[in-house]
């Protein structure tokens, strides 16, 4: 018997363990894939950590969360400045000076706010969809030229046919800064997200290769309480129907050179390049190898059984994410948290300080 099984491995529940585990308690750690780390596990090659599920950048406006990290691992001064690839013409992000003054050969923020402003006036009156909602941000042709493409290769639908509320607001910056994130840390931990999970796993029992879902009898009776960060709708065997995501398909690709396009991330915000991304992972951690690793990121359509990563936070799946969510209040001694259990896309740094939040709920009783 254990006290708490933990169904996943990723921040979520190795967060919970670790907490657990210092207030006496037994664990289990139970995870479908072959390895730890859930999404933000990485795979080394040549000495270049591969972010195998996407590029993973940890930032944080909580110092709780920041010192917490830091117990376990250090973290490098990276910081997010990713490039804009729009049939070949190169553009910084988030919006700002250095955008603006590409895009229109402006030099001063008064110029680019004028235009953006002017732009802005062809959506009157409250935003229906996505696409009105950015051009009344952001003006037409940013929208156009940076978020069109980039979004409908992304939910695999056209703009007009998503909901206002997926873009409520977008970063306009009126300085030359190229710095993605405002938060006040940032980086990634040196030796890789691997040192931080095993870190926070150390002396907790974890077996691979185990679906919870499917080898639920066999688990049934071996912990008084369950933590579940697995999908909510997969924990019910899609009883009220399954909910909807967008997945992700990795194509990664060794080349013989130093630097291949001179940064982490690129995005791809024309309709005509089937990807959204190309991560060059060595920029992450300022790798100086004589050979490179480039992964091609595609958004693909998800049924059941597939990788799940984005959920479709449309108003038909809100309302039954919420009636699979009444259901999880009735099941007895079962604790459903994390990016897949509650159906909500977090940050890093928002799933650690969910589950210390709740981890800490819990032991304080």
């Amino acid at each position: 018997m254990h006290d708490y099984l933990i169904v996943g491995s990723g921040l979520f529940a190795s967060v919970f363990a670790h907490e657990a585990k210092k207030q006496g308690k037994s664990v289990l750690v139970l995870e479908r894939r072959n390895h730890i780390g859930g999404n933000v596990y990485c795979e080394e090659k040549e000495g270049i950590r591969i972010h195998k599920y996407g590029a993973h950048i940890f930032h944080t406006d909580y110092k709780d969360v920041w010192d917490y990290v830091n117990q376990f691992v250090d973290f490098n001064n990276y910081v997010n400045s990713p490039i804009a690839n729009y049939n070949g013409e190169l553009y910084n992000l988030p919006f700002n000076m250095n955008t603006f003054s590409k895009m229109w050969g402006v030099a001063t923020p008064a110029e680019a706010a004028a235009i953006i402003d002017e732009q802005r006036k062809v959506i009157t009156g409250k935003p229906k969809n996505l696409e009105e909602q950015a051009i009344s941000l952001v003006g037409t042709d940013i929208y156009t030229k940076l978020i069109k493409g980039y979004t409908e290769k992304q939910w695999g639908r056209s703009c007009v046919d998503l909901p206002a509320f997926i873009i409520q607001r977008l970063p306009v910056r009126y300085t030359f800064d190229n710095n993605y994130f405002n938060d006040r840390y940032q980086g990634i931990p040196i030796g890789g997200y691997n040192k931080l999970v095993n870190a926070l796993l150390d002396g907790i029992e974890v077996r691979l290769g185990v679906d919870y879902n499917l080898q639920r009898k066999e688990y049934q009776e071996i912990a008084e309480t369950v933590v579940y960060t697995g999908a909510i709708d997969a924990y019910f065997d899609y009883c009220l129907g399954p909910l909807e995501y967008r997945s992700l398909r990795f194509e990664t690709e060794r080349m013989e050179e130093e630097n291949h396009q001179g940064v982490a991330v690129m995005n791809y915000t024309d309709w005509e390049t089937p990807y959204t991304r190309s991560i060059e992972h060595k920029h992450f951690d300022f790798g100086k190898q004589s050979v490179t690793y480039v992964t091609k990121e595609y958004p693909a359509d998800w049924k059941p059984g597939d990788e799940a990563y984005y959920p479709v936070n449309d108003d038909k799946n809100q309302k039954l994410y919420a009636r699979y969510a009444e259901l999880a209040k009735k099941e007895k001694n079962v604790i459903f948290g994390g990016r897949l259990a509650e159906y909500k896309y977090y940050d890093m740094d928002d799933v650690i300080k969910r589950a210390l939040d709740v981890s800490r709920d819990i032991f304080r009783r």
